[in-house]
């Protein structure tokens, strides 16, 4: 199959239901298994993996082949998997995170979600991401605007930066003055340990904006990222550059998705 980049195509909204469909199935998975973990890997000193890791992913790269059989596949505990370009034709790529916050899920937290996002060449298409505790999917397609369950979403552009709570992903550096600088900024700062949902919430209003200087890759913002940023927020690297870039290392994206009047100056002070 193959579509345009074009909102209001029908390919692209049989693409969006799709990844909508493939990621309740994999929220499904996750509420029957949770609380009942039978393994917990480590795949860093500080980062683990789940037997409903590999589930919710063997899940989504089953339906995705079946409707794409052309199309890539980057997913995050199995990899690259190669798709097929047609001639003339940019290529597709589809980039899952089947289980956004496995240390909760682990733990019986209530806080994780499902993130799928289309690429086509290298301009981000299609992003989904369901939170099924709270049976919200958030959903959004290039130049097409966000939603939650269907209703239009948006970031609410609070007038003070004094207002505004601002999700805080963890880093490698630690505390440091540039924290204190953005905690005087602002009214509060939050952190729930998953940043596709945090980078969705932003979309909703739930979280004014969200900062994480690193330790992020492609599948943790690919899908949330397009929401985030169709929602209405300024979205960049935590430096400024462009978000989407899937030839950054693993673990080495940030990322800064506030609204507009506030992003250059919390680029200021996170700096």
């Amino acid at each position: 199959m193959s579509f345009q980049v074009h909102p209001g195509e029908p390919a692209v909204a049989q693409a969006l239901a799709l990844a909508s469909e493939l990621a309740r199935e994999a929220g499904r998975i996750q509420l029957e298994h949770l609380d009942a973990v039978e393994r917990i890997e480590h795949k860093t000193a500080r980062d683990v993996v789940t037997e409903v890791d590999h589930l919710c992913e063997a899940a989504i790269i089953r339906g995705i082949r079946s409707a794409y059989p052309d199309d890539g596949i980057l997913a995050e505990e199995s990899g690259a998997h190669p798709g097929t370009s047609r001639a003339g034709e940019p290529a597709r790529r589809w980039i899952v995170d089947p289980l956004d916050g496995t240390v909760n899920y682990a733990n019986g937290l209530p806080l994780f979600c499902v993130s799928i996002a289309l690429a086509v060449g290298d301009v981000p298409v299609i992003g989904v991401v369901y939170d099924p505790t709270r049976d919200e999917l958030f959903s959004a397609v290039n130049g097409g605007g966000a939603r939650c369950n269907g209703r239009s979403i948006r970031n609410p552009d609070k007038e003070l930066l004094s207002d505004c709570v601002l999700m805080v992903g963890p880093w490698r550096g630690g505390a440091s003055e540039s924290d204190a600088r953005v905690g005087s900024a602002i009214r509060a700062g939050r952190s729930m340990g998953v940043a596709a949902l945090s980078l969705a919430y932003v979309a909703t209003g739930r979280f004014d904006a969200y900062l994480q200087r690193d330790r992020l890759s492609i599948w943790d913002v690919a899908a949330a990222g397009l929401i985030a940023a169709e929602g209405g927020a300024t979205v960049t690297t935590a430096t400024g550059a462009p978000w989407f870039d899937p030839s950054r290392p693993s673990g080495s994206i940030g990322i800064l998705a506030a609204p507009a009047r506030h992003h250059a100056r919390l680029l200021e002070l996170a700096g």
